[in-house]
């Protein structure tokens, strides 16, 4: 019976750990040092970034003192001159601030107060569209095939990477797995041997 829980344990953890691994990122601007007039210079920022992978539906989060500092989303012409007449969306007062990124491609932000942008409070980010926003691969066309169908396997339900003879006698297609198919179909393939193994001990 030990046995048995253990292994139900492992596959358990194994399924969390396949659901998790697109989980988003939360990154704390500028580390421990929060959105500041940066004392290592202008390039503070920049090489924080650097060290970064941003994606969509990451998470921005800037930490600073109220009345002190904000933060504004600007285009890439006020970024660089440090103007803050057209921002996109309101100006964000009240630390911590959090920004959930929902586009991909560049992004900008400065503070606001007197003097502050210039001195290096300003940041530039480039985001990445996250797996699941992806387009699907293209399906080729369907295929017929004999022997046992796909929902009497253990993994019923999951793409195939290749499909048998075209019933025209064509040679074989090949279609690329979806990444998010491939874990859900390992997750139900996992959970679906955990109980043939309870169902034999």
């Amino acid at each position: 019976m030990a046995h048995c829980f253990g292994l139900i344990g492992c596959v358990i953890v194994l399924v969390a750990l396949l659901e998790g691994s697109a989980a988003q990122t939360t990154h704390i601007v500028l580390d421990n040092q929060g959105w500041i007039i940066p004392t290592a210079g202008a390039s503070a920022y920049t090489n924080w970034a650097a060290t970064k992978t941003f994606m969509v539906g990451d998470t921005l989060v800037f930490n600073f003192a109220n009345n002190q500092h904000d933060v504004a989303e600007v285009t890439k012409m006020a970024y660089d001159a440090c103007t803050a007449t057209q921002t996109i969306g309101p100006i964000l007062m009240n630390a911590p601030v959090n920004i959930t990124l929902t586009t991909p491609g560049e992004h900008y932000y400065i503070c606001t107060f007197t003097q502050h942008c210039s001195f290096g409070q300003k940041l530039a980010i480039n985001v990445s569209g996250s797996p699941s926003t992806a387009p699907a691969p293209p399906m080729t066309t369907p295929t017929t095939t004999s022997g046992p169908t796909a929902a009497e396997g253990p993994t019923a339900g999951c793409p195939p990477e290749t499909s048998g003879p075209t019933a025209a006698g064509g040679p074989t297609s090949t279609i690329p797995p979806n990444s998010a198919s491939v874990v859900a179909c390992t997750s139900r393939f996992l959970v679906i041997a955990s109980m043939f193994i309870m169902l034999m001990l």
